[in-house]
């Protein structure tokens, strides 16, 4: 009996992600190439804001462009705030003024602000003057204040309600006036005639209680008042030790002003973890649009300093030049003393500026810290420096200078492991970024270092 040929026909494989995602990106480019905004619209609008920004992402500068003017005023702002912010300014850049007008106009303050951020100061305040006069003043407020402080996160929208109101009166009122309320909030402000904050209620103790039950019962005590100049990193690590969803912002006088949520939040933690992972690499960006001239400018000031510190290090070989002269070995295992040295110290430096974003470094923690490093560079420093002895003896034949380079090693990897955490706790002291200038000095002193321990000890025990 046959088989059936209809139950033979190939099954289709199904396709991966990556290829899905190629198909998509194809498909809006096409549409764009082709100048088809409608279709534009359709591959972004099947996908979730996040993932359509992804989408856009991909495709080069001057096709992201040739979309936002081929789309204008349909923009989905959605979209607009998942961009990056190289993205979100260069399509900003191009959309009608009075279209970001009217979307300012719908947007929370903290989103508002990140948008008008983007634009130069005369658009700026062009566009300033096409918003309703209470958004213009709010806005005005809100960037007044610094960047990177919790007055540019805060949302001035938010639910405050005196401790007599009920359940019923607050939920009945926040119905009322639900245009007046922010996009997204978790607690409800209990604030007293003066409206400073007396507490707060999350909404899941809204829904578990009776429509009689005034908030006064049921608040709970605020973990943290934030003041609108506060910077963005400390607001960040109050949330995270707090474990906060939303938290109040006061000014002065104590009086509620706005409040910050989690998902701003999330964002900051993002950026200032991306911007210490650069600056201890002496970079300051690693944007997707930058240019080869951006990139250059912004990467060659921390190299030109490096050329300073290497020309130290060279001056510290020099010194010792007769005694390289004499003994070539010294030059081909010069690289590995401060080779390995640097490395170690760079492990230690990474996990002190860690620690001190994470604020876990004070009082007896930083003296425990500092002997356990320094204990494990001595245990490195034994382990690796026998290890480099037995390799230079084998290869040169020498014991005297296999017990050179041991003691060298040691030293310097004590070195290391010492100013790894000593550096950045003092420039932290010193009011400087540790993340930024803390690699600069910790290379050169560890080369510095490493040449002066390794050369100086051959000069004395090699040299008859």
């Amino acid at each position: 009996m046959e088989p059936d040929k209809e139950l033979e026909q190939p099954v289709e494989p199904e396709l991966t992600e990556d290829q899905i995602e190629a198909e998509q990106v194809a498909e809006l480019e096409a549409a764009i190439e082709t100048g088809r905004p409608g279709e534009i619209l359709d591959v972004l609008e099947q996908h979730h804001p996040a993932d359509a920004a992804d989408l856009l992402e991909v495709l080069p500068r001057t096709m992201i462009g040739n979309a936002t003017d081929m789309l204008a005023d349909r923009f989905p702002t959605e979209i607009l705030l998942e961009l990056r912010d190289e993205y979100r300014e260069l399509v900003v850049d191009r959309l009608p003024d009075e279209f970001l007008a009217e979307t300012l106009n719908n947007l929370d303050s903290d989103d508002a602000a990140v948008l008008l951020d983007d634009l130069e100061e005369e658009r700026q305040a062009d566009i300033l003057k096409g918003l309703d006069r209470s958004e213009r003043e709010e806005l005005e407020r809100v960037l007044a204040f610094d960047e990177e402080t919790a007055g540019r996160l805060m949302q001035r929208d938010f639910l405050a309600a005196p401790e007599f109101w009920t359940v019923g009166q607050t939920v009945d009122h926040a119905r009322d006036h639900a245009d007046d309320l922010p996009e997204s909030f978790f607690e409800i402000y209990v604030i007293d005639p003066a409206f400073r904050v007396l507490g707060a209620v999350s909404l899941h103790t809204i829904l578990r209680n009776q429509r009689s039950v005034p908030l006064g019962e049921i608040m709970h005590p605020i973990e943290i008042e934030i003041s609108p100049d506060m910077d963005q990193e400390e607001v960040a690590y109050a949330f995270q030790k707090y474990d906060l969803t939303s938290a109040p912002v006061v000014d002065e006088s104590g009086r509620l002003t706005g409040m910050v949520t989690i998902d701003d939040v999330v964002d900051v933690i993002q950026e200032e973890n991306r911007e210490d992972l650069l600056a201890l690499s002496g970079v300051s960006s690693s944007e997707a649009l930058d240019t080869v001239l951006s990139t250059f400018r912004s990467r060659a000031p921390w190299l030109a300093v490096n050329v300073f510190t290497a020309f130290i290090a060279s001056m510290v070989i020099s010194i010792f030049d007769a005694t390289i002269e004499r003994i070539v070995a010294l030059a081909v295992l010069m690289p590995v003393v401060v080779a390995l040295g640097g490395n170690a110290g760079s492990q230690t430096l990474a996990v002190s500026v860690r620690a001190l974003a994470e604020r876990e470094l004070s009082g007896t923690t930083t003296r425990r810290t500092i002997v356990r490093e320094a204990l494990n560079a001595l245990i490195n420093g034994i382990v690796f420096s026998l290890a480099v002895a037995v390799i230079a003896c084998f290869w040169f034949q020498d014991i005297r200078l296999s017990v050179v380079i041991a003691l060298a090693m040691l030293a310097t990897f004590m070195w290391a492991g010492l100013s790894g955490i000593i550096i950045p706790l003092t420039l932290k002291r010193l009011g400087a970024d540790p993340a930024v200038a803390s690699s600069v000095f910790l290379l050169t002193t560890v080369d510095i270092i490493g040449f002066l321990s390794f050369l100086g000890l051959a000069t004395v025990f090699l040299i008859p």
